[in-house]
């Protein structure tokens, strides 16, 4: 009768440990598509101030039509320029993409970033180097074999530096069969968002997906209901990591390392740190 309480002080000294595990730093804030709060997302602009503030970063890729793999996160451009281009990302040729001005609308309409073309996904891996990590978010399976032939062709971006981001098993399983020596990062949601209540992912849910998967680890959406000490011990004691995204707030940012994550993306990345090191007395 005693194994209850075995295991729920097995789970805590787990915990606590897993909680020790990461503070907050330059290498475990990855700014959201680059520093996106302060550049337009997924742009050379916001990845190089990225780079500059001596973080890495996370960034999204698609497929043109003609085969081109570029960094944008939207299925179409109606977003990024504010309905004036519809088209969806695999109807545009890369010359066409090109000359998309992604700093000419919305916020940045108006500003230095006038004139900023999404960049191609050579051009960013150019910024890739070891002690700060890139993470690549690839969508589904079929664009798998257009960046392992990006990647073959270079030689900055390795498993040492860069790791990719899944939304699912069967794209995790092809990075597995494309690109063997690079860590994959399954994305899991926070909650069963089809289920009455949108109760929380478990930790038992996400070990099984990762699993089934063959991923590295899990890269879950943050809330503070799911993303507990325990949950995440769990996790690390499967030998797994645990990162979370997109945190912006500091209390919510401390808190979740505090809870033990391995890495913590956000877009605004050198504002949190900045806001840490002065509450804890850092300059």
């Amino acid at each position: 009768m005693r194994f209850p309480f075995v295991f729920r002080l097995l789970s805590f000294a787990l915990a606590v440990a897993s909680a020790q595990a990461a503070t907050m730093g330059h290498d475990t804030l990855i700014p959201h598509k680059g520093e996106s709060g302060e550049a337009p997302e997924n742009t050379m602009a916001s990845f190089r101030l990225a780079v500059e503030r001596g973080f890495g970063f996370e960034c999204d890729v698609a497929l043109s039509k003609d085969g081109r793999v570029f960094m944008f996160h939207d299925r179409d451009f109606t977003r990024a320029t504010d309905g004036v281009v519809t088209n969806a990302c695999g109807e545009l040729t890369w010359d066409e993409i090109s000359q998309i001005d992604i700093g000419g609308y919305g916020r940045w309409k108006g500003s230095k970033y006038a004139g900023t073309p999404p960049p191609l996904l050579e051009e960013v891996l150019e910024l890739a180097h070891d002690g700060r990590m890139i993470y690549v978010d690839t969508g589904g399976p079929e664009i798998v074999p257009y960046v392992r032939d990006v990647f073959v062709r270079q030689s900055r971006a390795t498993p040492a530096n860069t790791l990719f981001l899944a939304g699912n098993a069967d794209t995790c399983r092809a990075f597995r069969r494309e690109l063997p020596g690079f860590k994959v990062l399954l994305i899991s949601p926070s909650r069963h968002w089809g289920k009455q209540g949108f109760p929380p992912v478990t930790a038992e849910e996400m070990l099984a997906a990762i699993r089934e998967a063959g991923a590295d680890g899990v890269d879950c959406h943050y809330d503070s209901e799911t993303v507990t000490a325990e949950a995440v011990a769990a996790v690390h004691a499967a030998g797994y990591s645990f990162h979370v995204w997109t945190v912006d707030k500091l209390e919510d940012a401390e808190e979740a390392f505090r809870r033990g994550v391995d890495t913590l993306t956000t877009n605004y990345a050198c504002k949190l740190l900045a806001m840490h090191n002065a509450a804890i007395g850092l300059k």
